[in-house]
This record gives C-alpha cells, structure tokens and sequence, in this order.
C-alpha cells in the first residue's frame, strides 16, 4: 500500500512540476457508456466520462457540486496496480468501484467523504475505477464479484 500512496503523490508532485498543477477544472474529458451487471441479474446502464489522461485523473470529479444518478466517471489505468485516490476538492460523496482487467469488480468503497484527504485504496490490482453517486452502489445492490461491462475491461465469461 506504501508504493502505490508514493506512486499517487508522485503523480500529483509530476504534474506541479510538468506545469500541469494545481489542477483546476479545466479538462475536458471523451464520453461513453458502460453497464454493471449484478450477480442477481440487475443491468444498471451508466452515462460516464472517461479520465485517461494524467491531467485528467488528477482532475476527476474534483468541484463539482452534483451528478445525475446515472452517471459516473471512469478512470482507465494505463496497466495493472495498486490505485489510491483521495477526495481534495471533490464537493459530492461518492462510491469507488474498482475494477479488475476483466471486468469484475474487486472492491467498493462507499461514500468517500467530500474533500477527506484520507487515501482510498483498492483491494489488489486494478485496471480501472468508476466513480458514481455514493450510496449508489448498496441502492442498486452491486458488490464485488459483479461485471462492468465496458472495452476498457476484457471481458470473461
């Protein structure tokens, strides 16, 4: 857990010195939609914003003040690791859903607490995280184990 706290706050220390930082909203980011598939065989369709960007995951979600309920971001890692993210700057609560290289979700953690600089990490290695309205995930029932379906994912199965 160690290196991947190091790993982000290298990230953010890269970006003030590439003169990328602060970050402020100014990224935009492409659109797209993906779907989580639950064990119980809810199918719950998601409008979401892509960060693939360094500048782009820095940025996130950070001052906005509301999300529609069927939205979300997602953040593609450009390989298999560890992540951790915080809540600087992000105004609403929000559900992380870790996601695997297949598409399964490894771990959710719910209702990140506006602007905590507590570090929120995932359970093992990850290939992405989405980020939705927090207490979405226990509303629609999605834990770890179920499918986001998306091309950022090879899906298995």
């Amino acid at each position: 857990m160690a290196a991947a706290i190091i790993r982000t706050f290298t990230l953010v220390l890269l970006l003030v010195a590439a003169g990328l930082g602060p970050v402020s909203a100014a990224e935009t980011f492409r659109t797209d939609r993906l779907t989580i598939e639950t064990a119980s065989g809810g199918k719950y369709p998601f409008a979401i914003e892509v960060a693939e960007t360094p500048r782009q995951m820095a940025q996130g979600l950070m001052f906005r003040e509301t999300m529609a309920p069927d939205a979300g971001m997602l953040f593609v890692l450009p390989q298999l690791q560890t992540m951790s993210m915080w809540m600087k700057n992000t105004f609403i609560p929000l559900d992380m859903v870790f996601i695997g290289a297949d598409g399964r979700i490894v771990n959710i953690h719910e209702n990140a607490v506006p602007q905590s600089l507590d570090t929120i990490s995932s359970a093992g290695q990850v290939k992405g995280v989405l980020e939705i309205n927090g207490g979405m995930a226990a509303r629609l029932g999605i834990r770890a184990g179920d499918r986001v379906v998306h091309p950022a994912f090879q899906q298995q199965g």
